[in-house]
């Protein structure tokens, strides 16, 4: 795939690159239906941007309500850990594919025969997925093959669009931002500063609600998550640039039963998505450390007794760190990975839309 590789190798942003991935794949093998994302390396949990092919815009509830909450075969989540993070349902379930409730409640009724799901991961971290959907026949090992063989020069470039392109941004905070779901899924209530965060973020696949607004599907799947796990976080962007933060929690009745979930939003801190840059540039864990080290202002020789190695050995790793990042200082470092991305704006995060 040398010269699709090349193609994707210089894809403007995610959703070209999405766009070029499976204009490759079907040269290789054939699918019928896409569905393309990308995710918060922090969570895996799905965030802009989204391809979608030939599926319509009903079902994004149902998918990951199965995914998030009684799904067993094949879970993104588990893939992200396997050695190959790639697999087919009807080849892991020894083609009975009715042991997962994907198929029997998003596949079957849509005439959906076969999925076949990668992580896009690379240096451990998950930034993003991808599922491959057949009406008729399965997907053999060939076709696991040739998307396994992608998916860490996807995972790459994925994280590559994380780092801030130049641009301005405008300037204003955003929230808290406050949603009320039912347990199933139901939006129950929402704020003002919660409907221009939404009318502000990019279209793409969404639910309608009684309120007269539509509930992005990645939202939806942040707050059904919040059911079974803690501290459920995704960071996103608005369409003017602006990083935020949608953290969703449990409501429960006296004796524990989920009975709402809770979606604050509000605009990102530094830290916050200093921790997003950091990935997206490849910092080792060290660098990691070091450079949060620089930032709270510790001298080369603090630096080294903290971290009980020699100053010729931090200067090297500054030197790597300033190299990845493009800095020529340690103040230009600091104001990279915790303030720039306040000016920066990222590249195209729309979400191309769920279409038949």
């Amino acid at each position: 795939m040398t010269s699709e590789r090349g193609a994707m190798a210089t894809a403007s942003d995610a959703l070209a690159l999405f766009a070029e991935t499976s204009t490759a794949l079907r040269r290789r093998m054939t699918f019928d239906a896409a569905i393309m994302q990308a995710t918060d390396p922090a969570t895996g949990l799905v965030t802009a941007p989204m391809r979608a092919e030939n599926l319509g815009e009903d079902g994004c509830a149902t998918y990951w309500d199965c995914e998030l909450l009684s799904e067993t075969v094949n879970r993104f989540r588990d893939l992200a850990r396997a050695p190959v993070p790639v697999a087919a349902l009807r080849d892991s379930t020894g083609d009975m594919p009715e042991h997962s409730t994907i198929y029997r409640r998003f596949l079957q009724p849509r005439g959906l025969d076969d999925e076949l799901r990668a992580v896009l991961r690379v240096d451990g971290q998950w930034w993003g997925q991808i599922s491959l959907y057949r009406s008729r026949g399965r997907f053999g090992r060939g076709d696991i093959d040739i998307v396994a063989g992608l998916t860490s020069f996807l995972g790459k470039r994925l994280r590559s669009f994380a780092v801030p392109a130049t641009g301005t941004v405008a300037d204003g905070a955003k929230g808290p931002g406050l949603l009320l779901f039912a347990a199933s899924g139901t939006l129950l209530s929402i704020n003002d500063e919660a409907r221009e965060v939404l009318r502000d973020m990019p279209p793409g696949p969404s639910a309608p609600t009684r309120f007269g607004i539509q509930i992005p599907a990645w939202i939806h799947s942040t707050a059904a998550r919040a059911l079974t796990e803690e501290g459920v976080r995704v960071r996103a962007r608005d369409n003017a640039g602006r990083w935020l933060v949608f953290q969703a929690s449990c409501l429960r009745d006296a004796d524990g039963t989920p009975t709402q979930t809770m979606v604050v939003v509000e605009s990102a801190r530094a830290a916050e998505i200093a921790s997003l840059l950091t990935a997206a540039y490849g910092l080792t864990d060290r660098e990691v450390e070091i450079t949060q080290l620089i930032a709270r202002g510790l001298s080369t020789a603090q630096l080294a007794n903290r971290l009980y190695i020699s100053q010729n050995t931090v200067r090297d790793h500054v030197k790597a760190i300033f190299a990845k990042t493009g800095v020529a200082s340690r103040g230009e470092l600091v104001a990279k990975l915790y303030t720039e991305h306040y000016r920066t704006l990222n590249l195209d995060t729309r979400i191309r839309v769920w279409r038949d």
